[in-house]
């Protein structure tokens, strides 16, 4: 049996260029995992695996590599490069114990660093900051320290210093053992000397390391009266109070190097291993109901517990497709039988492999704290429980809210269409918030997301990772329609025909429903007016006309329809009568009740620097948004508002127009408005002329 505190489950995330990609890789080197030691790192390897990285986190092939670091084993997962509002980067972070911060030593904290932080901040996970490439012209690693407080609002526990500036950075100073770790040859990371402190840099350590001492024993009530009395505590006190500190969030501790040049990763590992926790030292993760809400249980991480699992990325590789899975409790063998909750289905566990980049190793069995991938699992996506089947279980509820935008798609040649198909299939097992449909009257490809920047990146990965070039068009807001008024009505439907014939008669009530029911169908009739027999083919008729409304063809929302009398012909009367009687109901009472447009509301949260919050605020006004909340914080203010989603199509580049590049936001699906007059007329005219083209 393994020791579970001996593992780290860690992510390395980072702002797109701030060197995450080489710091992975030089991870892997020290630890054996990739290339011989001393191998230089160039050509075309480096520049493959860059292009990669870009794209996906660590690389094309896995998602999750493992390797092992003073005993310990680390299991270094892929954090997704695009902080987009996707469900995968959440996925990721939750299945993280800890994490590696890296920042650019010249460009300091960037906006995207910021909206990575902030995810890890709700997610509660752990990190250690590595300030990176301290050898490029304007790198400053106590400039990028103070960023990180004021930009982040953070408390970084700075443990090195480096020795030299720019081209002149040749180590670094541990502060708690006030030794100089030199390295004279790059490309060589093993080999490095260790040194005293350089003499012009003596009174600055000795500053620093007072600061980090101070810091780390308040942790502590007898390490800290130990050091008020005059007594250093010893260094495993310090190190206990450090990890301790850092598993509570109360600060970070921060290194600095260059993972290009070879130089400070090995103090990177040394410090996941001291004081990233180990999977028993985080809060056991809240087992919820189908709908989301906590059931008080927790999924405790132990052996001796049920099987509790968590599929937090699907890929497909040269291998096929392959499962990511987090374990968070029990034990999992090959050939075992376990419960997807989310399906009811039960799947039999043939391959489990562990990924190393391009190699796998085959595994018997796995267990709590393992991130391991299962080959071949049919029927499972993106945040699934898998489960013992004796003791059903959700870690995660699956509520994706429907898809509030959509974009017309065509392969650019003929040939493309078969992968492109293929291609999509992947992807949308990959991301639950992404659907196709295809279009009925012009068979084009539709795809639906979340949002202008969510379909945007599904289409830059069927470019570039599957190689389909698409032709795409405008993007399209998913209007509803609904009705304001109730309405009494009938209708007889009455076809004589030589033999028998077809007659209904329906009296029914139409109203508008409670937002979010959807349809509704109730009978109140009596005295057998309408047989109880054809009230299943009435509601089928009405509800098949709730997908085309009369306003301009939008499904129809929240509508309750009670059928409270008719009449029927015993010969002539039959299921299909009663079912074209609602159909034409329907298609009667819709103008009656007063039929609208209804749009798409988004719930945005914007974040602005402070100097920017006034053109920040009149531009949500101008695109018909209504201001809810302004919450200053320690970088800068959160304003929340509800913006029609018509109103939002290239925010995001008038966004950083207004605050120099600063300003995030991301936004989600909240409710349905009726639009107003000019909008509605404006999107008629438009459905008009498509249908005409089409």
């Amino acid at each position: 049996m393994s020791d579970l505190s001996l593992y780290r489950n860690i992510g390395i995330f980072a702002h797109v260029d701030a060197g995450k990609t080489t710091t992975t890789e030089r991870i892997l080197k020290l630890t054996g995992k990739i290339h011989k030691t001393g191998e230089v790192h160039d050509g075309a390897a480096t520049t493959d695996f860059m292009e990669q990285e870009q794209e996906r986190g660590i690389t094309i092939q896995s998602a999750a590599t493992t390797c092992f670091w003073k005993d310990h084993r680390l299991n270094i997962i892929d954090t997704p490069g695009h902080v987009d509002f996707t469900v995968e980067v959440y996925r990721s972070l939750k299945v993280l114990d800890g994490g590696v911060g890296v920042f650019c030593g010249s460009g300091g904290v960037e906006p995207q660093s910021e909206t990575n932080w902030r995810y890890a901040n709700e997610s509660e996970v752990a990190r250690i900051i590595f300030v990176n490439k301290l050898d490029r012209i304007g790198a400053d690693f106590l400039r990028v320290v103070g960023q990180v407080e004021s930009v982040l609002g953070a408390n970084p526990l700075v443990m090195v210093l480096p020795i030299g500036r720019e081209d002149d950075f040749t180590g670094i100073v541990d502060l708690l053992t006030r030794k100089a770790h030199i390295w004279p040859d790059p490309g060589n990371p093993e080999k490095y000397e260790i040194t005293d402190v350089p003499e012009d840099m003596v009174d600055m350590v000795e500053e620093w390391r007072e600061k980090l001492i101070e810091t780390a024993v308040e942790q502590d009530d007898e390490a800290m009266e130990l050091y008020l009395d005059g007594t250093e505590p010893d260094m495993d006190v310090i190190k206990r109070c450090i990890r301790e500190g850092t598993r509570k969030l109360d600060f970070f501790p921060t290194y600095c190097g260059s993972a290009f040049k070879d130089k400070g990763v090995q103090l990177i590992l040394d410090a996941v291993v001291d004081y990233l926790p180990d999977p028993t030292e985080v809060d056991p993760q809240d087992l919820t109901d189908e709908f989301g809400e906590p059931t008080g249980e927790v999924a405790t991480v132990a052996l001796d517990e049920p099987l509790r699992a968590l599929a937090f990325k699907i890929m497909d590789d040269r291998f096929g497709a392959l499962t990511f899975v987090r374990i968070y409790s029990g034990v999992l063998n090959r050939g075992d039988t376990i419960l997807n909750s989310f399906t009811g289905k039960t799947e039999r566990i043939g391959r489990m492999v562990e990924m190393h980049a391009n190699d796998r190793n085959e595994l018997e069995r796995a267990q709590a704290g393992d991130i391991i991938a299962i080959v071949g699992m049919k029927n499972v996506q993106t945040g699934h429980t898998l489960c013992d089947v004796k003791h059903p279980c959700t870690l995660e509820a699956m509520v994706f809210p429907d898809p509030v935008i959509s974009i017309a798609v065509a392969p650019k040649d003929k040939g493309g269409s078969e992968k492109m198909g293929i291609a999509i299939g992947k992807m949308v097992a990959e991301d639950p918030s992404f659907r196709v449909e295809t279009d009925e009257d012009s068979g084009e490809t539709i795809l639906k997301g979340m949002g202008e920047l969510h379909l945007d990146i599904k289409v830059d990965i069927l470019k570039r990772t599957y190689g389909v070039d698409l032709i795409v068009g405008k993007p399209q807001v998913a209007y509803r329609e609904t009705i304001t008024q109730e309405v009494d009505d009938s209708y007889t439907h009455k076809k004589q025909s030589g033999g028998s014939g077809q007659f209904g008669k329906i009296d029914y009530r139409i109203r508008p429903g409670e937002p979010g029911s959807g349809f509704v169908f109730t009978s109140t009739v009596v005295g057998g007016n309408v047989p109880k027999e054809f009230f299943p083919a009435i509601e089928k008729g009405f509800k098949s006309m709730m997908d085309q409304g009369t306003v301009a063809g939008f499904p129809v929302l929240d509508v309750e329809i009670e059928l409270y009398d008719g009449g029927f012909h015993a010969v002539d009367s039959s299921a299909i009568a009663f079912e074209l009687a609602a159909r034409g109901a329907f298609r009667q009472s819709m103008p009656k009740a007063g039929a609208q447009l209804i749009e798409p509301i988004m719930k945005v949260d914007v974040f602005t620097p402070e100097d920017h919050v006034g053109d920040v605020i009149g531009d949500l006004n101008r695109r018909r948004g209504m201001i809810k909340d302004q919450d200053p914080g320690a970088t800068g203010v959160r304003i929340k508002a509800d913006v029609p989603l018509s109103e939002m199509f290239g925010y995001i580049g008038q966004l950083r127009t207004m605050t120099s590049g600063r300003g995030q936001f991301s936004m989600e699906f909240s409710h349905y408005l009726p639009c107003p007059q000019n909008v509605a007329e404006t999107v008629i005219a438009e459905v008009k002329e498509r249908k005409a083209a089409s």
